[in-house]
């Protein structure tokens, strides 16, 4: 029997390292998924939700560095992938998205569910191929398959279904990938490098997801340069944990001494981030230089004195002989004595948690890293379960962090700690999850978990209302509105679908109710903590405009009657206020 085109796109997919296919399967994808069922060596993880499938394979290919396989079928299907494809763009995670297309015959004739796939996916793909004819599958599938796993994101192979169902041309599917280049600077700009570290008096680094392979050469050059590290939300997994130079995030939802050790340095050394936010980054009174292997990210949030493109790891190897070791150690220690005079500060709602009722989201997350496993995999909804990822979830040598960072989509935790749960069997993947991107995505796809056992801790953040959005109102000077919404017991949903369901209203309960959770292993646990709606989390610097914000929307609030959600929120942030 001869091979289809669907035949060798699978085929070329395992060799690739392939292990995953997750999606929804209908008409156009029928002879794809048909294939995928003969082919055996990839496996096929149905979801409710094409967008919760992405959002599982993001994680799983972010973690694992092998490309995982999304798919839709033609028209709705495929539109769902969308969202989650801009996720795996913004994170760099190596997916290959297989679209479902209408006949052959019938494209460009405006008929059901057809669209156009460059235009749609060009804001979200890489690489985006129409396989119209046999002859172009080796080409394509070769070039979508490297694309992903190389440029790091997501490539889309739309394919009809007549042209998946042909008999494929007798050509060759091996290809091979390229291990990763090693990229350092040139010898002119790396001798200018080396003079502006030396010159300086003090140096502070800012590191990002770019940090991830260099991580151990980071840190030593911090050590040597008697270096304060700050780092962006991407790079605490990497540059928080055994760095006793370590001084926290900045910006928004920052903590610790970074944004004062980055203003107040002589030379700042970016490496590896492209942090988003340049009113948090330094301005013309300090030196900045950036190393980044990606060239578009070179200069982009802020001026810089020289811009490098390299890779962190074999850069900063290169450094650490060619550099001088300072030996003057204050600016390093005024730095970390900030850090932790402000973790003394964070500390406030933690100590006092057990008492204090309704819950304070500070305290269950706190409670839940100290319970959790030091391997222990932690995934973050975007808006306040960030907050308290970032400031309360302790990093490790073995723990990892992860979450729509870079997009800040809103319900990716739980299909993030799904990917993951599968591809690593036996670790916990912990989802902190806000209420209202559960049931969004989340609630529809716990149906899912349940029919595959998986065991995975879902913790929801209940304050009846989209908070980060809250928060974000209140800093530009509104009266919040539109933010808030009733939600069901979750506890008593989930064990109706056949989850394990725990509800921690008191806080007494909270160190009980998360140990049973973590300790459940046969499925997934839904815990429904009922935290403090009015729980605010100020930076460690905040902005003019953010104290002017709140002020006018406080001002506004009292003159339209709400002096008591005022008074209830300035009372229930005491210590951070």
């Amino acid at each position: 029997m001869a091979k289809t085109v669907a035949d060798v796109l699978w085929e070329m997919l395992a060799k690739a390292g392939v292990k995953r296919c997750y999606g929804i399967v209908g008409d156009a994808l029928n002879p794809v998924v048909d294939a995928l069922r003969r082919n055996g060596a990839i496996e096929f993880v149905p979801v409710r939700h094409e967008e919760y499938g992405v959002f599982a394979a993001v994680a799983e290919a972010y973690f694992t560095g092998n490309p995982v396989v999304v798919c839709g079928t033609a028209g709705p299907g495929v539109v769902h992938l969308f969202n989650g494809l801009m996720d795996a763009r913004k994170e760099a995670a190596p997916i290959i998205a297989i679209a479902g297309d209408v006949e052959s015959s019938l494209i460009d004739t405006s008929t059901l569910e057809e669209l156009n796939p460059y235009k749609f996916f060009e804001a979200a793909s890489l690489y985006t191929a129409r396989l119209v004819n046999p002859e172009q599958a080796r080409a394509v599938i070769n070039t979508a398959i490297l694309t992903a796993v190389l440029e790091k994101g997501p490539t889309v192979l739309s394919i009809p279904g007549d042209v998946a169902a042909a008999d494929a041309p007798d050509h060759p599917t091996d290809f091979t990938i390229a291990s990763p280049a090693i990229l350092r600077p040139s010898d002119t700009d790396f001798d200018k490098l080396v003079r502006m570290i030396d010159e300086a008096k003090t140096v502070a680094i800012f590191g990002g997801d770019g940090c991830r392979e260099g991580r151990d050469e980071v840190v030593e050059l911090a050590c040597k340069l008697k270096a304060p590290v700050g780092y962006a939300f991407r790079g605490k997994q990497w540059l928080e944990h055994d760095n006793p130079n370590a001084v926290g995030m900045t910006g928004l939802i920052g903590y610790g001494g970074a944004y004062n050790a980055l203003h107040e340095a002589d030379l700042l050394l970016m490496l590896g981030t492209d942090f988003p936010f340049s009113e948090f980054l330094p301005g013309a009174s300090v030196k900045k230089v950036q190393i980044d292997k990606n060239p578009k990210h070179i200069g982009r949030r802020t001026a810089l004195d020289l811009g490098l493109v390299g890779d962190i790891k074999s850069t900063v190897r290169a450094l650490l002989p060619a550099v001088c070791a300072k030996t003057d150690g204050e600016f390093l220690a005024r730095q970390i004595a900030h850090t932790e005079s402000f973790h003394k500060q964070l500390q406030h709602y933690v100590e006092k948690g057990p008492g204090i009722k309704p819950i304070r989201p500070e305290f269950l997350a706190a409670t839940l890293s100290e319970l959790a496993a030091e391997d222990a995999m932690f995934f973050a909804d975007t808006g306040t379960a960030c907050i308290w990822l970032a400031r309360h979830i302790f990093g490790g040598k073995n723990r990892r962090l992860f979450g729509s960072f870079s997009w800040a989509s809103m319900a990716n935790a739980a299909p993030n700690a799904f990917g993951c749960a599968i591809a690593y069997p036996g670790r916990q993947c912990i989802a902190l999850c806000g209420d209202g991107g559960f049931t969004m995505l989340g609630m529809g796809d716990l149906l899912t978990q349940i029919e595959r056992r998986i065991p995975i801790v879902q913790v929801i953040l209940n304050n009846e209302k989209y908070d980060f959005v809250h928060i974000e109102q209140q800093e530009a000077g509104f009266i919040p509105s539109g933010v808030e919404f009733k939600n069901p017991n979750f506890a008593k949903v989930a064990e109706a679908m056949g989850a394990k369901g725990i509800r921690i209203e008191e806080p007494e309960d909270v160190r009980e109710g998360l140990a049973e959770a973590l300790a459940y292993k046969d499925g997934p646990v839904v815990v429904d903590a009922v935290v403090n709606p009015f729980a605010l989390a100020m930076p460690s610097h905040s902005p003019f405009h953010t104290v002017k914000g709140f002020t006018l929307s406080f001002a506004k609030q009292v003159l339209s009657g709400r002096v008591d959600t005022v008074i209830k929120e300035i009372q229930r942030n005491v210590g951070i206020v």
